[in-house]
């Protein structure tokens, strides 16, 4: 029978998809596919340890500079590292200069942990990835070439359509919804050798298309509460994240949620 791997420790690295937005929880903050996979592994594994760096907003320069020596420092099993998207969503991006860092931080990464594993991320359906297609997909090229390079584990979400389904997006139509989140999770779960617990790529339902006026009124409520905040914090230099810790800092035991492991095998 073939082994699952053992993973005692797991570091998250990146921006608010790691973070866990928009996967809200009850009491404040936010989940995210990264906690629900430490969740698994900590039912797999006595003594298992999970840190969470990942801070919304932050650009791959920014990750590199404030996260990558840390997660290296911990030197853990797994390490997660997906970033770069914040840079190629700008309407001016560097394109060489986030390849280069996101090198940066896989060089610094790979040699210090048992796994490494990058993404292709996930893009919700409609203008905006049509923008921005060509752009993302030289990024998830070089994150390709950087797997066979370092022997790092690319977990493809870009290439499931069902997580670009806008139903799987939450209102600022950035982040996953928590159940693409749990998608997500499930998606890395399997691409490290465990066995499935779902077909995590398979399509919603067909659902029936909103009214005109009812797309209108989402289109205005998404401008008023997402994108001119969104603009705002562009035209003025600032962040989502500035100021704002980790929430998940130290390499720390895991509580285990006990719905996480129910369906264990």
């Amino acid at each position: 029978m073939e082994q699952t791997p053992v993973v005692e420790s797991f570091v998250a690295v990146g921006d608010s998809f790691t973070e866990g937005m928009s996967d809200a929880l009850p009491g404040g903050g936010y989940r995210g596919w990264a906690d629900l996979l430490a969740d698994r592994l900590a039912g797999e594994r006595a003594g298992f340890r999970y840190a969470n760096l990942a801070v919304r907003g932050k650009l791959i320069g920014q990750i590199v500079d404030e996260q990558v020596d840390r997660a290296a420092a911990m030197r853990p099993d797994l390490v997660s590292l997906v970033g770069g998207l914040n840079d190629v969503l700008r309407p001016r991006c560097d394109q060489a200069r986030v390849h280069d860092r996101l090198e940066e931080a896989v060089e610094r990464l790979a040699p210090t942990c048992g796994r490494l594993v990058l993404m292709r991320s996930p893009g919700r359906r409609g203008p905006v990835l049509e923008r921005y297609r060509g752009r993302m997909e030289e990024l998830f090229a070089h994150i390709e070439d950087l797997a066979v390079r370092h022997d790092a584990l690319v977990v493809d979400l870009y290439g499931a359509p069902a997580l670009g389904d806008p139903r799987l997006w939450a209102d600022d139509r950035l982040h996953l919804t928590a159940e693409g989140h749990r998608r997500v999770a499930e998606a890395v779960w399997q691409a490290l050798g465990y066995p499935a617990r779902e077909e995590w790529h398979t399509p919603l339902p067909e659902a029936v298309l909103p009214a005109w006026t009812a797309r209108r009124r989402a289109d205005l409520r998404f401008a008023r509460r997402h994108l001119l905040p969104w603009i705002g914090r562009r035209l003025t230099g600032r962040s989502s994240g500035d100021g704002r810790p980790p929430k998940r800092p130290e390499l720390l035991p895991v509580d285990v949620d006990p719905g996480s492991v129910a369906d264990r095998r």
